[in-house]
């Protein structure tokens, strides 16, 4: 596999093109100034000076990402409001946690306590949960956040609009942080139609994703399906694939 246009590509540090092609399913289709597809889906405010793409080391886990076919499903147009409220919740909770026991009130930290475990306990919930903080990661351009959400691993991938498979957890890093060079923070994204699937330690949400550039009129308009794995008893992300879908 080729990766003819990869120079376009401004990365610092410059990563192998054989190592960039063996991690793509596909060769990466970039137009000639260097922004992917999924850039030239939506209204672009310009920065002055875009960031330079540094790819960051992070460690490896050893578990692999695997999909399996769903045992159980549901969704419709209000779970996104659900998974915000979740994460909401869950935030909110943490912070009461944090105050019951700065003022040693340990009966009412059990009881928050308990009830956070519950919480997590709702398999679909924290899934929503998971694709709410992917999302929030998204619409504020936080690369820590957004590096915290996705398993460590080189089976993760990410399908950018228009763009082939990256495959490999810091090239998947890279993308995101070329994807969001010429923006302005914070996007208006909204997502619709979200359905949520669990079976086991695998889940994943289907949605269409919209997006707005800040002070922008029009929207980018995707179909997104995000692949979650449960990990130590947390969900992390392992597959992110949105396509162009018509208005």
């Amino acid at each position: 596999m080729e990766v003819s246009n990869f120079a376009t590509l401004n990365l610092r540090p410059r990563p192998n093109p054989q190592v960039f092609a063996r991690n793509s399913t596909e060769s990466v289709m970039l137009d000639g100034k260097g922004s992917n597809s999924y850039i030239n889906s939506l209204p672009i405010s310009r920065s002055p000076s875009p960031r330079s793409l540094s790819f960051r080391r992070a460690s490896r886990s050893s578990t692999s990402c695997r999909v399996t076919r769903e045992e159980s499903s549901g969704g419709g147009g209000g779970a996104l409001s659900s998974g915000e409220s979740i994460l909401r919740n869950e935030q909110t909770l943490e912070q009461q946690l944090e105050i019951a026991i700065q003022e040693e009130n340990y009966p009412k930290a059990a009881e928050i306590r308990d009830t956070l475990k519950l919480l997590h306990e709702d398999t679909k919930s924290s899934v929503l949960a998971a694709n709410a903080k992917f999302y929030n990661s998204f619409r504020t351009g936080d690369l820590a956040s957004m590096q915290s959400l996705w398993s460590k691993n080189d089976k993760v991938c990410v399908v950018h609009p228009g763009v082939s498979g990256i495959t490999g957890y810091d090239l998947v890093m890279g993308s995101w942080e070329f994807v969001w060079a010429d923006y302005e923070f914070p996007l208006d994204i909204q997502t619709k139609d979200v359905d949520v699937s669990v079976r086991g330690d695998m889940g994943y949400v289907t949605c269409i994703e919209m997006v707005k550039t800040k002070g922008g009129s029009n929207w980018g308009r995707h179909f997104a399906t995000n692949v979650f794995e449960k990990i130590d008893g947390r969900w992390f992300m392992c597959i992110h694939h949105a396509s162009y879908v018509d208005l």
